[in-house]
């Protein structure tokens, strides 16, 4: 194992505590004194949900960690997993002006999952309270993070929320995607119980677009409908044997890890190959590793400078003992009932061009995850206009049906980040109630 290598313990548990140790108050005290408090703050431009971050790292500092919360949470309801999840080293802290006169960002990620969980998970009540009653009904369709964020902003302005969810629990990727030392001690589901703490809304499980609910009931039965579908759809390889056992979707396999008990219960194999380059690639290949995986290899198509994983995941995978192997494409997949061997061609670009080389090599597997992206489902959609496997919007979030509204990664709108998600949601929700209903939202926050 190299220096500064992750330690794997026999019990797998053990391998799946929190990946970064939250700060004592101390601690968070003494960083909040590292910022300047700078008038034209960088950081918040680098938020996508716009938080005031000079304001709640001050609050930190005078000691005032209820004040920091409330201040993240005015904009961010689901705090605690965007501090947790957030790729904060290529947005807030990236943009922290510390790095130029220190070479160290404000540890901003960490200060701001301090001021969250030390109100979310406390026994106070809901920070918020609502507007009064608009006699509005607003149906959200998943509650992944653009939908419970547009159900609470919602339920803030004084409508009433129904959102439904086709999972037997909310939080979408929060709750089944994200890499289980991520999000340690079942918080996605004490952030949701939080939220709805606000009233208001009510969650209806096991409702799936175009099974058991249908979006023309939908639009009338509700003044509006906000679609948060997400992206339900793993890509495939498009390669002949793709069936054989052993070769799984990468989001499947950090569900299974995600709901498990026991992680004790759990094979992840013993010579894995994890194809994609993104952040759902490096959770995967990482889970294996600490899952026990002899050998874990990580191969993407194209160059590391071109993965979309961040450079700090990327290192991550490496300190867990993951080989990453670049410039290649799967082109055949080997084995009887179950993968044996994955065939790879070299790759490199011709006038910006991505070709094989004509160059081959193989990889005895006992296991393959596929982490190639994602799309969305439409067969539930009649009648929307799609462009690029996204819905439509407008600036107002408006589809080109009536009153149906849509966010988050179901949408082109940046980043399929978490954050964004939140965010997208919030302003949806404004949208809605000043396009809709007339109601100014500035005179509510």
């Amino acid at each position: 194992m190299t220096s500064g290598a992750t330690k794997i313990n026999p019990n797998k548990n053990d391998n799946f505590t929190d990946l970064h140790k939250p700060l004592n108050r101390l601690q968070a005290i003494t960083e909040a004194a590292r910022c300047t408090y700078c008038y034209d703050a960088p950081c918040i431009k680098a938020c996508p949900t716009g938080i005031d971050i000079p304001t709640f790292i001050h609050q930190i500092r005078t000691d005032n960690i209820t004040g920091a919360a409330k201040t993240i949470l005015q904009e961010n309801i689901m705090g605690g997993t965007c501090a947790r999840a957030c790729p904060t080293e290529v947005l807030c802290e990236r943009a922290c002006v510390r790095n130029h006169d220190q070479g160290k960002p404000v540890e901003i990620g960490l200060l701001q999952r301090f001021a969250v969980d030390d109100l979310v998970l406390s026994d106070e009540p809901h920070p918020f309270v609502r507007a009064p009653e608009t006699d509005k009904r607003i149906a959200v369709v998943g509650a992944g993070p653009a939908g419970l964020s547009c159900a609470h902003r919602a339920a803030l302005i004084g409508h009433t929320v129904t959102v439904f969810d086709g999972r037997e629990k909310a939080g979408g990727l929060n709750e089944y995607g994200l890499a289980a030392y991520k999000m340690v001690d079942d918080f996605a589901q004490k952030e949701v119980e939080f939220l709805l703490g606000i009233g208001g809304i009510e969650m209806r499980h096991q409702q799936r677009l175009g099974q058991e609910i249908q979006l023309a009931d939908l639009q009338q039965q509700y003044d509006a409908v906000f679609l948060a579908i997400g992206l339900s759809n793993s890509n495939q390889l498009g390669l002949e044997n793709e069936s054989l056992n052993g070769v799984v979707d990468a989001i499947d396999f950090i569900e299974d890890i995600r709901q498990a008990k026991d992680l004790n219960q759990l094979d992840a194999g013993d010579s894995v190959v994890v194809i994609g380059g993104g952040n759902t690639a490096i959770d995967a290949a990482v889970q294996a590793k600490r899952l026990g995986a002899e050998q874990v290899t990580l191969v993407y198509r194209r160059g590391e400078e071109h993965m979309s994983a961040t450079d700090w995941e990327i290192e991550l995978a490496r300190k867990n003992g993951v080989t990453i192997q670049c410039w290649a494409k799967p082109i055949q997949l080997h084995g009887t009932n179950k993968v044996e061997t994955i065939t790879f061609e070299d790759t490199h670009l011709e006038q910006g061009r991505l070709v094989g080389t004509g160059d081959t090599f193989e990889i005895e597997v006992d296991r393959v995850y596929k982490a190639i992206g994602q799309s969305m489902n439409t067969d539930a959609l009649t009648g929307l206009t799609l462009a690029n496997g996204k819905i439509v919007i407008n600036e107002h979030f408006q589809t080109n049906l009536k009153n149906v509204f849509a966010g988050g990664d179901c949408i082109a709108s940046g980043e399929d980040l978490t954050v964004q998600a939140v965010e997208d949601g919030k302003r949806a929700a404004h949208a809605m109630g000043r396009v809709l209903f007339g109601i100014d939202v500035t005179e509510i926050f």
